[in-house]
């Protein structure tokens, strides 16, 4: 995928995209507010005429995706979730995403307690100083 096909898709409205190969034109894809997810950097243009299916199970990088999984990326990944399992995955999502909240007030306030690590490292046999 390069330059045209970026100014294509965006012009049509894509969200983003997860591709199992590699990018070419590097520097449009910098310019964009596109998540762009791929395997690799190519200086060689794709293939126009196949091979490809639409509407069928993938795997990127051992990830099985199957039609109807929402995909979702970020600067540490990418991953899959069924379908089925969207509405119970976001609820535990923002359960956790609102106890990190507590604990980064704990941090900042100088409140959070860690002192089970410490004790954990020398019951081990880690010098603490």
């Amino acid at each position: 995928m390069g330059e045209l096909m970026l100014a294509h898709a965006m012009k049509r409205g894509v969200g983003g995209f997860v591709l199992d190969g590699a990018v070419r034109d590097v520097e449009a894809f910098l310019d964009v507010n596109l998540p762009v997810f791929a395997a690799g950097v190519s200086h060689r243009g794709p293939y126009k005429d196949g091979p490809g299916e639409i509407n069928v199970s993938v795997a990127i990088d051992g990830m099985v995706i199957e039609p109807g999984d929402l995909v979702i990326g970020d600067w540490d990944g990418v991953l899959s979730i069924p379908f089925d399992d969207v509405d119970s995955i976001l609820k535990k999502t923002n359960e956790k995403q609102a106890a990190e909240a507590v604990d980064m007030a704990k941090i900042e306030a100088g409140e959070w307690d860690r002192s089970w690590v410490d004790k954990t490292l020398k019951d081990r046999g880690c010098i603490m100083p």
